[in-house]
């Protein structure tokens, strides 16, 4: 048999059997040396084989030989190579790792023996893959690239670890897995790829509801039948219920109450108890000469003899003290002698040494001393069974009867801790003595326990110190006795030094409280200066203020009045602003002062002028409802002008409503309209940007200080006087100074009344010169409206009234002679101060409610005395005038007055006025003009006259009464009536003109023989107008169904005929006031309208159990009044017109 290079494989097969599969997992190059070795054993034998056989056949035993031997080789080779690996610590590759082939990985291994690491280059199993981040790694110098090995090739190549081959599988699996959270994260690491974030709303799971209840069982009761009925059988108990307890069970009822319980086994045992003759209670212990080995030791000395407890003590076993059970100390320290007496009675019975306590085992004696010689205890005994020992001794005068057995023995129990307890005794001592204590028991146990306390603190308290005495009542009795502290050594010297320390204290705490007053009182008069100066320089700083915005004023009002005549011409801008400038105590008296100053809501009206828009400041906030109305309502405008209904246009860009928004901030502090402007810089920053680079002034009502800011912040003019002249001309002293100054007729008054001597005088004059006039009338200066006015009828209750007249009469023409008059003077100078407290009577009750309250504002705020005209018939009329800046003055409109709440209160008006002949009127307001025009007085302002029947001469007297410096609701109500009527008041004639009706042209036919000519219409209007309307039933009766309600009625509007009713809007939220205008061709007519108008609202919206409150009935009475006194002069007209 020949053997050759092809069967060398069938050698190397054992090897690969042997450790082909750990060749797997190690470094190939590890195996070139075996390898080597292999191939030179066969090559020996292939050389052996060959000399020996020439060729020739070899022998089949020779060939085994060397087959046997190179397998033998073979396995030391491979059992070498084996345990070279066994003893390898090398870490796996991830399983689930996928890796291509022919790549190489570098493996980590630690040799257990050599302790070193080793890497070597394995190749990579099958589908493995390089990641993403690898691949894009750019190759460092000198390094191997990462690709396949090549067969032959030695460089070793860079791989993957097996924890990075573990990682690049999560980061597949996590791939493969779109709803993982690691998905995004892992595609934008490893390719770059960002996913859209896409929202999921998670559904909130609601939170469970808590279970309310109890979370335990309910217990067992007795049931209800053994409840009525004790005597039946109880209930069985259950094993739960008995666990309960005895006292539970018996509370529940399961057990009566009255049941006699035994308990076994018992938990009280009984014990004879040992007792001991009194005699030998406070006898002291025999201490024998072993006192000083037994310091801390008591024995207890019986009739038995040493030798019997010795024979004891050796039958018993020494027991060793468990070291939990014993303190730091020995046994014999816990020991007392009631313990020992017991332990060695007890120690003859039968009990095992285990269960015998430690303080009833009785003493052992110690190798290496005498019989009795015990060794001392080594720490002190504070603790334990020895508190039952009672320590007491005597203090006597504050001094220790050191001598006494009862102090000896306390002395020697606590020897080992006497240098705290000599601490304590010096305190006890001391305090005792201090208070000079007769006599005082200390308890010494007590006061052992108290020095271990305060060892290593501060000294013990008094009341510490008190606790260890036994009869501390009698000791408490003497220390708190007041001067008992002087009472012991040295008490003299301690009651001078407190004396003294209390004297300093005094003189001291008496010296400090006086420096902390003059202290405080420095403090208080140091910020009430600053305050003042502080307060001083801010009026300064505000009068500087008021002083130049007063002089811009002027400056800018010059200006205007130079400019107006081209101003009136141009396109301009109207500010309303329709502010009440009252002092701030009416202002508070007046309920919805809001709505009140929104009365003048028809100012509006003033866009029928083509060259006007306006800008209103509205007081009140307004609801939508009554901006509609309003647009609705000046939209009308173009129907007007037409006659046409259908030519209805908007002009929302020719007016503006502004609510400052103040109203909000400042929501009860009845402010006045221009107060709250001037705080919202929004608004005036919203006026001063609609009015850039236009003319623009101020309309305002009643004029008020802070006007002069607005328009100065504007820089706009105010066409009205300043405040301080229209507030002195608008009192009633100040209109009588003008009147007096225009020579008009004005009933007999005195003014400027501010004294009640001179009010007094005043009235006894005024009564004396006018007898005739039976009430006389005092009215405010500052008041308004009729509110501040109150009357006295003197011919009623003056006593000395009928006697003046016969005076009166007896003189004749000489009446009017100051000596004539003096002694009427002199009597009613003397009545007249009962008769103004017993008989005047204030008008407003509601403001003023007595006599008194009214005087003294009478007194305080001054004001005049008025004639009451002496008639039954009296017509109040209202004139509006106007001084343009240039000084020309114009009526613009008058009318009657009608009155509902008071006599002295205008309600309504009804215009034009048809009680005075105009040329008179026209002649005494033309006067008036010219002297408020003399005072610097400009824009709009009304004056009230009255017209009678004087009852003597039975002429028409005509008195001015009072002027009303400000934009009047009237004037507001008549610029309504010109807008929806297109006419105009002659001044000359007072006629109110509307422009006629368009008519279509017809064809003109032939007037028949006997046929009427066709009349011409009727162009004159009067019209009926008020806004104090009231009914607090409107308050349930929405705006859109009170507009139906009136249309339902017929209560409207003819556009084309220009008569009809118009409502104005003033308080949009709680609908309860309201304004209405009615016009009419009559006056009878118009006025009759309104009493219907007012009559048919009213059963509409009240029932018979709901009236609400109104004005309504009031005001139709006056009508009536008035519609029956025209009546009667047109009936009395016509006989006198038909003569001619």
């Amino acid at each position: 048999m020949s053997m050759s290079d092809e069967r060398l494989p069938l050698l190397r097969a054992p090897l690969r059997g042997l450790i082909g599969q750990n060749v797997e997992n190690c470094s190939y190059q590890s195996f070139l040396p075996e390898l080597a070795l292999v191939q030179d054993d066969i090559r020996q034998l292939k050389e052996s084989l060959a000399s020996k056989g020439d060729g020739k056949t070899i022998s089949i035993a020779e060939l085994e030989h060397a087959l046997s031997k190179t397998e033998q080789g073979l396995q030391e080779r491979a059992e070498q190579m084996l345990s070279q690996l066994n003893n390898r610590v090398q870490t796996l590759p991830s399983a689930d790792a996928i890796q291509p082939p022919g790549f190489m990985t570098l493996e980590t291994t630690w040799d257990l023996r050599k302790q070193t690491r080793t890497q070597q280059r394995v190749e990579m199993s099958n589908n493995a893959y390089v990641s993403r981040d690898r691949l894009r790694q750019p190759v460092p110098p000198g390094a191997a690239p990462l690709l396949p090995l090549r067969k032959g090739e030695s460089t070793q190549l860079q791989g993957l670890t097996p924890g990075q081959q573990s990682k690049q599988a999560l980061a597949l699996r996590v791939m493969y897995n779109p709803h993982s959270q690691a998905n995004r994260g892992v595609l934008n690491e490893n390719f770059g790829i960002q996913l859209p974030l896409i929202p999921q709303s998670k559904e909130k799971k609601p939170a469970p509801k808590p279970l309310m209840g109890s979370t335990i069982e309910h217990l067992a009761v007795l049931p209800k039948a053994n409840r009525v009925d004790a005597q039946l059988a109880p209930p069985p108990i259950t094993e739960d219920d008995a666990r309960k307890g005895i006292l539970s069970l018996i509370e529940r009822g399961l057990i009566p109450p009255a049941a006699q319980l035994t308990l076994d086994p018992s938990p009280v045992k009984n014990k004879i108890m040992l007792l001991h003759d009194p005699e030998d209670r406070n006898k002291p212990p025999c201490t024998p000469e072993i006192a000083p080995a037994l310091a801390g030791v008591r024995l207890d000395l019986s009739s038995k003899t040493f030798e019997t407890v010795q024979e004891t003590m050796a039958r018993m076993p020494v027991i060793p003290p468990h070291p939990q059970s014993l303190p730091s100390g020995g046994v014999s320290r816990t020991m007392s002698g009631k313990s020992r007496g017991t332990s060695a009675s007890s120690s003859q019975k039968a009990k095992t040494p285990a269960t015998v306590k430690t303080y009833e085992m009785p003493l052992q004696p110690l190798p290496g001393l005498s019989d009795l010689v015990v060794a001392p205890p080594p720490t002190t005994p504070a603790s334990g069974d020895f508190k039952m020992i009672s320590h007491r001794f005597a203090v006597q005068n504050g001094r220790i009867r050191d001598t006494s057995s009862e102090f000896l023995s306390f002395k020697q129990h606590y020897c080992l801790t006497w240098g705290s307890i000599v601490t304590t005794l010096k305190h006890m001592e001391k305090m005792l003595s201090n208070f000079a204590v007769p006599v005082a028991f200390i308890n010494g146990d007590r006061l052992a326990d108290l020095a271990e306390e305060f060892e290593l603190e501060q000294p013990p308290s008094l009341d510490d110190l008190l606790s260890c005495i036994v009869n501390r009542d009698d000791v408490e009795n003497i220390i708190y006795k007041p001067g008992r502290r002087f009472k012991g050594p040295n008490g003299r010297d301690i009651a001078s030094a407190k004396i003294q320390a209390t004297w300093k204290m005094y003189r001291e705490r008496s010296t400090y409280l006086e420096y902390r007053r003059r202290k405080w009182a420095a403090g208080v008069i140091a910020i009430s200066w600053i305050m003042h100066i502080k307060m001083a320089k801010v009026r300064h700083q505000l009068k500087q203020v008021r002083l130049d915005n007063l002089e811009a004023f002027r400056r800018r009002a010059k200006k205007f009045a130079m400019s107006w005549d081209r101003i009136k011409k141009s396109k301009r801008v109207v500010i309303h602003i329709p502010s009440l400038g009252l002092n701030q105590e009416i202002r508070d008296s007046i309920h919805d002062f809001g709505i009140r100053q929104n009365t003048q809501m028809a100012r509006l009206c003033d866009i029928r002028d083509p060259n006007v828009d306006v800008i209103f400041v509205s007081p009140v906030p307004l609801s939508e409802e009554t901006l509609q109305y309003y647009s609705k309502l000046l939209g009308l405008k173009s129907a007007i002008d037409s006659g046409n209904v259908e030519d209805q246009g908007e002009f929302s860009d020719r007016y503006k409503i502004i609510v400052p928004e103040a109203i909000k901030s400042f929501p009860t502090h009845r402010m006045c309209l221009s107060s709250l402007l001037k705080y919202s810089p929004q608004t005036l920053l919203r006026i001063k940007n609609l009015i850039k680079g236009r003319e623009a002034y101020i309309m305002t009502n009643m004029p008020h200080i802070d006007d002069l800011d607005i328009a100065n912040y504007l820089d706009v003019p105010i066409f009205a006087p300043e405040p301080e002249v229209a507030h002195l001309y608008s009192t009633k002293s100040g209109c009588k100074r003008i009147f007096a100054s225009a020579k008009v007729d004005m009933p007999p008054s005195e003014y400027d009344i501010y004294s009640l001597g001179l009010l007094h005088e005043s009235m006894s004059q005024l009564i004396t010169e006018n007898l005739n006039v039976k009430r006389w009338l005092f009215k405010l200066d500052d008041e308004f409206d009729g509110r501040g006015i109150a009357y006295c009828d003197v011919p009623e209750h003056l006593r000395c009234y009928s006697w003046a007249l016969k005076e009166e009469k007896r003189y004749g023409d000489k009446w009017s002679k100051k000596w004539a008059q003096e002694p009427v003077f002199i009597k009613i100078l003397s009545e007249i101060q009962e008769l103004l407290e017993n008989h005047a009577t204030p008008v407003n009750t509601k403001v003023y409610p007595t006599w008194e309250k009214f005087l003294a504002s009478f007194l305080s705020k001054g004001g005049i005395i008025e004639a009451c005209p002496p008639s039954d018939s009296i017509t109040t009329l209202t004139v509006d005038m106007l001084i343009e800046p240039n000084g020309a003055t114009s009526m613009v409109s008058c009318g009657d007055q009608i009155h509902a709440d008071t006599p002295f209160s205008c309600w309504g008006v009804s215009v034009p006025q048809a009680s005075v002949e105009p040329d008179l009127l026209n002649n005494a307001c033309l006067h008036i003009a010219d002297a408020c025009k003399s005072r610097g007085i400009m824009g709009y302002f009304a004056i009230d006259f009255v017209t009678f029947i004087n009852p003597k001469t039975m002429e028409q007297k005509f008195w001015a009464l009072d002027i009303s410096l400000q934009y009047s609701d009237s004037l507001a109500m008549f610029q309504l009536m010109s807008f929806v009527s297109n006419g105009t008041l002659n001044t000359k004639t007072h006629v109110f003109d509307v422009p006629p009706p368009r008519q279509e042209a017809k064809k003109r036919r032939r007037r028949l023989h006997g046929q009427d000519e066709e009349q011409p219409p009727n162009t004159n209007r009067f019209a009926v107008m008020s806004t104090r309307l009231l009914h607090t039933n409107l308050s349930v009766v929405h705006y859109s169904v009170f507009f139906q309600m009136c249309r339902a009625h017929g209560i409207g509007y003819d556009i084309k005929e220009k008569q009809g009713t118009v409502f104005t809007l003033i308080d949009s939220f709680n609908r309860e006031k309201l304004g209405m205008l009615t016009i009419g061709e009559t006056l009878q007519g118009a006025l009759a309208s309104f009493a219907r108008n007012l009559s048919v609202i009213h059963q509409e919206i009240s029932a018979p159990n709901m009236q609400g409150d109104t004005n309504f009935q009031r005001a139709i009475t006056d009508i009536e009044g008035i519609l029956g006194t025209t009546i009667q002069n047109a009936d009395e007209e016509e006989p006198s017109s038909d003569p001619q």
